[in-house]
């Protein structure tokens, strides 16, 4: 099958599961995303679809901003509209994760901004198979060794991976029949990076029959299995959580009764649908907290807190990571809230401000967990909390029910 077909194929199954009229791509310069965008154009014209190529400069190499220029001009003479997206966060601890995080940060709020359908990326098939070699020497258990979703929901976009069935020399051959030049990065050749290690490795493991080939089939069974855990772990959420103010509630007997698997399972996705977080806790870490909470001890992780209250493990939202977070009357706060209220005012979290709340005891809520809760403030006045008793008329407040955290199982 060729990668036109496959490209095809793909969107047409992506677009039986919701629209794909706007459709942005994210597009480095390298041989993988300037194929995406040229398999892209193809199937757009045919469709009527409108693209949108988006370009993130990390600022990490001084040659970035050039290359993002030179997808900009190839865009420029395909006739399809570009955008530089620039990190100008400073780096700090793992630079190559953060990097990551980053650029699907800009890309997501990119695409929400533009009202984009979806963001494709161009993982391929070489990358499926180094991935699961990484995660294979990591340790990971299901979860990490399962393919690459091709379709998946995160920071309130759509995303797809339409040439994840694609190995990188065909994409190249493609790129070659049409004259298309690309960049070649030269971290891709710089042995510091572990991927760029497992990549020079994949030769020597193929003469041992782990070829790519295999190892995706690996990764595709794999991801069965993950499917038959995630709805083992529904279940268990069905009888044994709750979702109030946004955190979620495990009954700590029930919860202690669950297999490891399904334990481990539900508290990853309890800490990141709180947090929002893109990506799960490490896994040390995580048995870690969970076996330090079981004992009494309350601990944060993934910008959560964990705690064991009257019987019940308590994921909640950590105030200092809300702090900064801001957001105006109507738009979405810490990824899950929207508070309406009047014109200039600002959404932020409650925090101390509960102290203007005369009625909070009377919500039978803890206060530290209705702190982390929004609020409505004009400059340092506080003028409405919905959460905590203090209404306002024309103040309203919708936020993450039971609902939400079952489809976030299923999603993670």
């Amino acid at each position: 099958m060729t990668p036109e077909h496959t490209f095809e194929i793909a969107l047409d199954r992506a677009r039986q599961r919701g629209p794909v009229s706007r459709l942005g791509l994210a597009v480095s310069g390298g041989s993988d995303s300037m194929a995406l965008l040229v398999l892209a154009q193809d199937w757009a014209k045919g469709v009527g679809a409108d693209l949108r190529v988006a370009t993130v400069d990390h600022g990490l190499r001084p040659e970035a901003a050039n290359e993002a220029a030179w997808v900009k001009a190839r865009c420029a003479a395909l006739g399809v509209a570009h955008d530089t997206l620039t990190w100008t966060d400073a780096p700090s601890g793992n630079v190559q994760s953060a990097a990551r995080a980053a650029r699907y940060n800009l890309l997501a709020k990119w695409a929400r901004d533009l009202e984009l359908d979806a963001v494709a990326v161009a993982h391929t098939a070489d990358d499926q198979a180094e991935t699961f070699v990484m995660r294979l020497a990591r340790g990971s258990g299901v979860d990490g060794l399962s393919a690459m979703q091709d379709d998946w929901q995160a920071q309130g976009m759509r995303w797809l991976r339409p040439v994840l069935a694609v190995g990188r020399q065909d994409l190249r051959q493609v790129l070659k029949q049409r004259g298309m030049e690309w960049i070649d990065d030269p971290s891709n050749v710089d042995t510091r990076f572990e991927r760029v290690r497992v990549r020079a490795a994949m030769k020597d493991l193929a003469q041992l029959g782990l070829n790519r080939d295999r190892l995706v089939s690996t990764a595709h069974r794999m991801a069965e299995a993950r499917n038959a855990l995630t709805q083992a772990a529904i279940d268990a959420a069905e009888i044994s959580a709750v979702v109030a103010l946004g955190d979620v509630l495990f009954d700590a007997a029930t919860y202690e009764a669950l297999p490891i698997e399904t334990r481990h399972r539900l508290l990853t996705a309890a800490i990141r649908f709180v947090s929002g977080a893109t990506y799960r806790p490490r896994y040390d870490a995580l048995k870690a907290v969970e076996t330090q909470v079981l004992e009494g001890q309350r601990r944060t992780l993934s910008g959560c807190t964990l705690d064991l209250k009257a019987g019940k493990i308590v994921i909640g939202r950590e105030l200092n990571i809300l702090l900064p977070e801001t957001s105006q009357p109507g738009e979405v706060w810490d990824g899950r809230w929207i508070l309406t209220g009047p014109a200039n005012t600002q959404v932020r979290a409650l925090a101390n401000a509960i102290s203007d709340c005369p009625d909070w005891r009377t919500t039978g809520q803890p206060r530290d967990r209705l702190m982390t809760t929004p609020a409505l403030f004009d400059g340092d006045q506080l003028m409405a909390a919905p959460a905590a008793g203090f209404l306002c008329e024309g103040v309203t407040l919708a936020g993450p029910g039971k609902a939400d955290f079952l489809k976030a199982i299923l999603s993670h």
